[in-house]
């Protein structure tokens, strides 16, 4: 095939047949295709789209330039969750060992975090010992054994997205539903899923800032699986402010084990519980997303939750000493407390400039070879609805550079505006997306 016609094809708006992308791709692995050309090929899907079935293509080529996991030999129905990334989203650490715990297999392959957003394994990487760096072999013991794996892509696993996604962060073609669509659903049904459940997020921390984008994303991905034979579900939740009280590694970390211990944080339980409960219902274990839930909250109380997290750090190297007792965990050389300047109500939050600030301090990463601090981090006192008082702690700052927790500190008040009223903002989640479509999403009460 001539690269140069593939190229112009999808530039004038034609529709690409399956033969023609499964050679654009296998040519880009095998280094026959130079990246100038897949970056031409990118730019054009990027301003001309995809059409359902070449997105379908796109995945299910990508999906099997490597190693497609077999989990048939692992009981139960395996269901997974994905969330588009934000600020202080710990959801995973909590819920993996919660639905687990519920019966649930959850094999669950993550990712680090990169510019604003935080990654689930640099927080579980701040566990001392943690491995998230397993063999497809080890991948699988863990999983029959302990109902529940959390590692990160390894070499074997849909190699063409590792090599294209490198390529779409240089050449400003990130942002792309077709392209994202078909980057998260190949690492995920190359997990060894049978259904899955999507965390799609908007707000000012999240990479689709408008509703009506995630939206698309969450259309995009939920037909993908469905045309994949995986039942699939998203769930549209906000990200206007941080969920939950803390954004870092080692600090999200605690507030997931309080969490699983019965800590009441709203935004993050509610996500949490959601997910939880709708993973639950696909996994055969409940009617109901809200009977789902119910099972969740029962994992949670009984303790088993908590036993099953401490028994998958343990099988994946990690210490648990420090997360039953946190305070034996080493403390950050500097801290700094933000106070409020005025009295009030907190009504908005620059989520992603937190996040940002959260990065330079070493909490993230702002290139990709930049260390991490586990130690770094932000912990919220206040969220949106709080009453505030002139004097009052807003948040604190920490971490092993003093010369950046006095900057950040600085920087952090600026985030966090406050005015003499509440103002009504969008519910924690607003929709669901299944193969039905869309509908407003209605948190059952007393969660």
């Amino acid at each position: 095939m001539n690269p140069v016609e593939l190229i112009r094809k999808k530039r004038n708006g034609a529709e690409l047949t399956r033969a023609e992308i499964e050679w654009l791709i296998a040519a880009y692995v095998s280094g026959a295709l130079p990246e100038y050309q897949m970056s031409a090929f990118l730019m054009a899907v990027y301003f001309r789209g995809m059409t359902d079935g070449e997105s379908a293509a796109f995945t299910d080529v990508m999906l099997h330039s490597g190693e497609v996991v077999d989990l048939s030999d692992v009981p139960g129905v395996k269901v997974d969750k994905h969330s588009t990334g934000g600020v202080g989203d710990k959801v995973s650490l909590i819920l993996a060992p919660m639905v687990a715990a519920c019966g649930v297999p959850v094999p669950m392959i993550s990712g680090r975090g990169l510019g604003h957003t935080g990654g689930t394994l640099d927080k579980l990487e701040s566990i001392p010992g943690f491995r998230t760096s397993l063999s497809v072999d080890e991948y699988r013991k863990v999983i029959r054994d302990v109902g529940v794996v959390l590692i990160g892509q390894t070499e074997d696993i849909a190699p063409a997205d590792r090599r294209m996604y490198a390529l779409r962060d240089v050449t400003a073609t990130i942002e792309s539903i077709p392209l994202i669509a078909g980057s998260i659903m190949s690492k995920k049904l190359a997990e060894g899923i049978d259904a899955l459940v999507l965390d799609v997020k908007t707000g000012d921390g999240a990479f689709m800032q408008r509703e009506e984008d995630a939206l698309a994303l969450a259309n995009a991905l939920v037909r993908i699986g469905t045309m994949a034979g995986k039942e699939t579900v998203a769930f549209l939740t906000s990200m206007d402010q941080p969920l939950g009280e803390t954004i870092g590694n080692w600090c999200e970390v605690v507030e997931s084990v309080e969490c699983l211990r019965g800590k009441q944080v709203p935004d993050l339980m509610e996500v949490t519980l959601v997910l939880g409960g709708a993973m639950v219902m696909l996994g055969g274990k409940a009617a109901t997303i809200a009977d789902g839930m119910a099972l969740c909250r029962s994992a949670i109380w009984s303790g088993k939750a908590y036993e099953k997290f401490l028994e998958s750090v343990r099988r994946q190297g990690g210490a648990t000493d420090v997360l039953e007792q946190p305070a034996r965990y080493p403390q950050p050389a500097a801290t700094r407390d933000v106070l409020s300047e005025c009295d009030g109500v907190v009504v908005r939050f620059e989520t992603r400039r937190l996040g940002v600030l959260a990065a330079e301090l070493g909490a993230g990463r702002l290139k990709a070879d930049d260390v991490i601090d586990p130690k770094a981090g932000i912990i919220l006192f206040k969220k949106l609805g709080a009453s505030v008082r002139r004097g009052e702690p807003l948040a604190r700052v920490m971490g092993d550079r003093p010369d950046a927790v006095k900057h950040v500190a600085a920087a952090v008040g600026s985030c966090i505006h406050s005015a003499p009223e509440a103002i009504p903002g969008r519910p924690t989640i607003s929709d669901m997306v299944d193969k039905h479509g869309k509908q407003r999403w209605v948190t059952p009460t007393g969660y």
